[in-house]
């Protein structure tokens, strides 16, 4: 299978990005950072290097690798967990207008299948837009994967333990792999309370 993978070399892309190429698929691995090509590359991964704001470059990128299933692992968070809360805006417009191109490149390259990643818990005033985000993927017959909090390494939690719902890093890429093949709807990743 074709797979162009949106957020490639975040936490859970990166991880994914390998299991992937393992299970025989050919990856496209999508980053915006040029510097962040050789890493894709090493990891199996067709580097696509591409603004997913620019909805015409996306759907170009799209349409030019052909693929059988896209999964949307898009992020734009700080460096540090402290800052989340004043970089909140650009994680909203990540999940809105960012989400909203690769669902629309997807369909217009006829990509059959297609896995978006959210949340497990609805952070106070910005519910609406994960809300937008799932419906969208939701009516093109797509797969919500709904994280828990992150932890392991290259994480904010590389130490400790996070609130529930939480999920160990390595155990949500695996997780996300079978989520290619499944019917739509949403799939909860967490680790059991």
């Amino acid at each position: 299978m074709r797979i162009f993978l949106a957020g490639a070399t975040g936490a859970i892309g990166v991880r994914l990005v390998p299991l992937l190429v393992e299970a025989g698929h050919v990856v496209a691995g999508m980053t915006r950072s040029r510097e962040k090509a050789p890493q894709l590359q090493a990891l199996g991964a067709e580097p696509v290097v591409c603004n997913v704001f620019d909805a015409d470059a996306v759907a170009e990128a799209v349409a030019a690798f052909g693929p059988d299933a896209v999964v949307d692992q898009l992020t734009d968070l700080p460096d540090a967990l402290d800052d989340l809360d004043l970089h909140a805006s650009r994680s909203d417009r990540m999940r809105s207008e960012g989400s909203r191109n690769l669902v629309a490149a997807a369909k217009a390259a006829g990509a059959g299948r297609f896995v978006a990643q959210s949340i497990a818990w609805r952070p106070q005033g910005r519910g609406s837009i994960i809300d937008r985000l799932e419906r969208q993927v939701l009516e093109i017959g797509g797969v919500i994967a709904r994280y828990g909090r992150l932890y392991g390494p290259d994480t904010y939690y590389e130490h400790e333990l996070p609130p529930h719902p939480r999920i160990h890093v390595d155990t949500a890429a695996r997780a996300t792999t079978p989520l290619i093949h499944a019917p739509s709807g949403i799939v909860t990743l967490a680790d059991p309370h």
